[in-house]
């Protein structure tokens, strides 16, 4: 048995042990009303979250407007809709035990925009909100108008030092914790920095040290740190608990907690990561947010390396260097590299005959039948990001103003269906890098665990 005891979040001792929020349909009212329900911290995605009709069957998203800034304004009206029914699923499951918070990717076009209409229709069910993906400026001021805690997800002591200064100093009140997501073993998006090498993963301890010693220097030596990203069995953390160096910390659970009874992904979701081997989770950098994510390989993410590894620089004026031609349509010559000649070859021979330019001056090759489902996709952009390398929508501005990068994909589309039954090998399965531990995890050889058994394993620090 690990020695837990409880601690303050949100306004209420629990067990500090939190479930991780995660995006389109990875967690949802009844995983998190769950967990609360244990005394423990629950966390349902705010991102394209589940509405019900009048019969309690799930209302999937149909866009029927024809221009994308009113489509976008459709995307509010659901994620709010959806945000409100999790809170109400998870608030009845809990049974007043426990609290609820809510995810929210930053990045997320209009994301204040969505917290706000979610705390204003769903008052007194949600205690907290965590937030990540960028740098969540106003989540202090928007989260303390609400009278609700929040808890700002980074990967660096300087990321919260930045957000200090810059605005949460002046919002103490509810600052209810800092979340430190490991930017190497973390699912989903993750907080690399340019300074950090993906290669090259650092254990978190120093970093912890780190946060805890700002905190202290800013008074704030008793703020709870919820470590995130590579938990899985609190007997491998027992160094960080009671630690003085770390101080006050709670465990956030990200993929152990997708094996339940309650977790909302498909059965097909769960037998792929019950098969997953180490290694099968890659840290990329296709998402059109720009952020490095991880996710588990299969068919989807093998194409886009693949695209990525044929990748050809290219002019449009001929040079000493650039002097092989290559005709990108009837109407169009660029040239490439004689030494990338036989790769452009390859790529053409084996049917990826549709040439498309990246904003890089690279070009990548694609199927006829790629370019014209990314075109499809393109037209249907509802603007979920505040912006977007795959479509150029801009929540600012309409348009980034560069060129649709080909090496992307639409991100709300292929979480949103295998979110709903969507084939697990063509669309992306974000996860973290323990998720090969489920194959030899003895809590998973009987059978898929309720969250209740698999908290009961978490506190014997199994």
């Amino acid at each position: 048995m690990i020695n837990l005891n409880p601690i303050m979040l949100s306004g209420k001792e629990v067990l500090p042990l939190i479930e991780g929020g995660k995006g389109i349909n990875g967690s949802n009212g009844f995983s998190s009303g769950a967990w609360a329900r244990e005394n423990c911290v629950g966390t349902f995605s705010g991102v394209s979250p589940d509405f019900y009709d009048d019969k309690g069957n799930v209302v999937i998203e149909t866009f029927m407007k024809k221009i994308r800034k009113d489509r976008h304004e459709e995307m509010i009206e659901y994620a709010i809709k959806g945000g409100v029914a999790q809170a109400e699923v998870a608030h009845e499951i809990s049974n007043g035990n426990g609290r609820i918070h809510m995810n929210m990717l930053w990045e997320m076009a209009d994301s204040e925009r969505i917290i706000s209409g979610v705390l204003e229709r769903a008052k007194g069910l949600i205690n907290g909100i965590t937030c990540g993906a960028g740098l969540p400026y106003h989540l202090g001021e928007l989260a303390s108008r609400f009278g609700v805690y929040y808890y700002p997800i980074v990967s660096s002591a300087r990321a919260f030092q930045v957000l200090w200064k810059r605005a949460y100093s002046k919002f103490t009140d509810y600052l209810g914790g800092v979340v430190y997501e490991d930017p190497w073993l973390a699912g989903g998006h993750n907080g690399l920095s340019n300074a950090e090498d993906p290669n090259q993963p650092q254990k978190p301890y120093q970093r912890l040290v780190e946060l805890r010693k700002f905190l202290t220097s800013i008074n704030l030596k008793d703020l709870p740190i919820i470590l995130a990203g590579g938990v899985w069995s609190l007997d491998e953390w027992k160094d960080y608990i009671d630690n003085p160096e770390i101080g006050k910390i709670a465990f956030q659970f990200g993929t152990r907690p997708m094996i339940t009874k309650e977790s909302p992904i498909s059965d097909a979701w769960k037998k792929v990561m019950m098969q997953v081997k180490k290694g099968d989770v890659i840290l990329q950098k296709f998402s059109p947010t720009g952020f490095f994510s991880s996710a588990i390989k299969n068919t989807f993410l093998e194409r886009l390396i693949e695209r990525k590894n044929g990748e050809v620089a290219f002019k449009n004026e001929a040079d000493a260097e650039f002097s092989h031609p290559l005709q990108m349509s009837e109407h169009r010559t660029v040239f490439i590299k004689p030494s990338d000649a036989p790769k452009a070859e390859k790529q053409l021979s084996a049917g990826f005959t549709d040439i498309q330019e990246t904003p890089d001056s690279t070009v990548v090759f694609m199927t006829p039948q790629e370019v014209a489902q990314m075109k499809k996709d393109r037209a249907g952009c509802v603007g979920c990001l505040s912006q977007c390398q795959f479509s150029t929508w801009s929540r600012a501005n309409g348009t980034t103003g560069k060129l649709p990068d080909p090496r992307s994909y639409c991100i709300h589309k292929t979480l949103y269906e295998v979110g709903h039954g969507g084939s697990v090998k063509d669309h992306l399965l974000f996860a973290g890098h323990q998720v090969y531990r489920f194959a030899t995890d003895p809590l998973y050889r009987n059978g898929i665990p309720s969250v209740k058994e698999l908290i009961e394993k978490i506190k014997l620090g199994q």
